[in-house]
C-alpha cells in the first residue's frame, strides 16, 4: 500500500514526509493503522547522533540505520496479519512495545521483557522476523524503521512481538503514550528506583519521561517528590498535576532544598530523566543519594560515550546504589495493560500529559516545541 512517513535521511537533517510503500505482512508480522504517536526524545537522538553507530561498525555488523521512518511510541488497530500470528487478529487495538517481547528467551522467561534478545535489532532498521525492509521510499530504497516501529506514519508494519493487544475502549490516542514514555517513566520509579511509601525521591528532568517518574513515585506512595527542571511551568505541572511534592530550578537548588527536607539524610532514590545524560551529571545525581540509597540512569547518553565523573569511595563506602533503566524495566506485556486499566480509573494521568497535538507535517516543529521547552509531551495524530 502507499502511504505517508516521516523519514530521516541523514545525520542532522530534518524530518521529512514522502509518500512511501508498505509491503503486506510477512510470516509472524502484521499491518497496523495507527491512530497517533509520540514524539520521543529518543527519535531526537538519532537526528543528532546520539544513537548512531560508527559507520566501520555498523559496517561490520552489517546494520544500516539511515534512512529509516521515525517514532516508537503508538497504539491503532490491526487490519492484516501474517501467516502463523496467533496473538492478535484484524479489528484487535493494540499498543506497539518499543522493545519487542517474544516471550521465549532468557531475558523474557526470567520476566524481564525489557532485555527480550530481539531488542539487540532495535536500532538496526529491519523486521526482526528476517532482517529485510517492508517500508520503501519511492525510489524503491529500503527503509528502516525507529525501534522496530516505525510510528511516524499512518501504517506500520511490525512483528507480532511488538503488538500488544489492549481492550478496545481505551482512547487509542491516550494509549499510544504507553508504548514508551508512559511507561518508561513510571517504571523508572517503581521498579528500577523501586521506590517504598515514604522514601524521598529526586526526579531530574521532566520531559515526558522524568515527568511520569513523577507521577511514578507518587503513587508508589513517596513522602517526597522533588522535580528539577529550569522550565518554571513544568515544575508547575509536576506540583499541580502529576504529584510532586516540592521542585526545583537545578541540580544544586535540589540538593540544598533536599538536605533541608531529609535533616542532611538525603534522597533514599534520584532518578536522572534528563534530555540526554552526560557523565558529568553522574556525581551531582549521586551526591544526592543517601547511604544505601539508590541512583537510576533513564536518560539516554551519547553511543559512543565512556567517560563518567563519580566517587568511587562513596559509592562503596556509604553502599549507594548506580542502577540502569531501559522501558522502566518493565514487562510491557503485563504492564502496559495494567497502566491502561489504571488510567481507566482515573487512576493515572494521560490527558494531561498531551500539551500540543500535530499532524505528520507538523513533525519538526513538534521537536523544536520540545527542544524549546513547550510540551511535556507532543503528540502526531494520523489523518486516515
Amino acid at each position: 500500500m502507499k502511504t505517508k512517513a516521516a523519514i530521516l535521511w541523514e545525520v542532522g537533517a530534518d524530518w521529512s514526509v514522502e509518500e512511501i510503500d508498505v509491503d503486506p505482512p510477512k510470516p509472524g508480522e502484521v499491518l497496523v493503522k495507527l491512530a497517533a504517536s509520540g514524539l520521543c526524545h529518543s527519535d531526537e537522538h538519532l537526528v543528532t547522533g546520539d544513537m548512531v553507530l560508527d559507520p566501520a561498525v555498523a559496517q561490520m555488523l552489517g546494520i544500516s540505520q539511515l534512512p529509516c521512518i521515525g517514532g516508537h511510541e503508538g497504539a491503532g488497530e490491526v487490519l492484516e496479519v501474517g501467516e502463523g500470528v496467533t496473538s492478535v487478529k484484524p479489528g484487535d487495538h493494540v499498543v506497539l512495545g518499543f522493545v519487542p517481547a517474544c516471550g521465549r528467551c532468557p531475558s523474557c522467561a526470567r520476566g524481564r521483557q525489557h532485555l527480550c534478545d530481539l531488542g539487540a535489532f532495535l536500532l538496526a532498521g529491519r523486521q526482526v522476523t528476517d532482517f529485510t525492509a517492508r517500508h520503501h521510499a519511492k525510489d524503491g530504497t529500503d527503509l528502516g524503521i525507529m525501534c522496530c516501529t516505525g510510528t511516524f506514519a499512518p501504517y506500520t508494519v511490525v512483528s507480532e512481538a511488538t503488538c500488544i493487544k489492549i481492550d478496545d475502549w481505551i482512547p487509542l490516542d491516550k494509549a499510544a503514550l504507553v508504548g514508551c514514555g508512559v511507561t518508561t517513566g513510571w517504571g523508572a520509579a517503581t521498579y528500577a528506583a523501586d521506590v517504598q511509601s515514604g522514601d524521598s525521591v529526586v526526579v531530574i528532568g521532566l520531559g515526558g519521561i522524568g515527568i511520569n517518574a513523577v507521577q511514578g513515585a507518587a503513587m508508589a506512595g513517596a513522602r517526597h517528590v522533588v522535580a528539577v527542571d529550569p522550565v518554571e511551568w513544568k515544575r508547575t505541572q509536576a506540583v499541580e498535576v502529576f504529584g510532586a511534592t516540592h521542585a526545583a530550578a537545578s541540580i544544586e537548588e535540589a540538593r540544598e532544598l533536599v538536605g533541608q527536607l531529609t535533616w542532611g539524610a538525603n534522597a533514599d532514590k534520584v532518578i536522572l530523566t534528563t534530555g540526554v545524560a552526560t557523565g558529568d551529571l553522574i556525581q551531582p545525581m549521586m551526591s544526592m543519594v543517601a547511604k544505601g540509597g539508590r541512583g537510576v540512569v533513564v536518560a539516554v547518553a551519547p553511543i559512543s560515550q565512556t567517560d563518567v565523573k563519580l566517587s568511587l569511595f562513596e559509592l562503596a563506602m556509604m553502599r549507594k546504589e548506580l542502577v540502569g533503566c531501559i522501558f522502566g524495566n518493565a514487562n510491557p506485556r503485563r504492564d502496559i495493560p495494567r497502566l491502561l486499566r489504571l488510567y481507566d480509573e482515573g487512576k493515572l494521568k494521560l490527558d494531561e500529559l498531551i500539551t500540543t497535538e500535530y499532524a505528520l507535517e507538523d513533525v519538526n516543529q513538534g521537536y523544536q516545541d520540545m527542544r524549546d521547552g513547550k510540551n511535556l509531551r507532543g503528540l502526531i495524530k494520523h489523518e486516515h
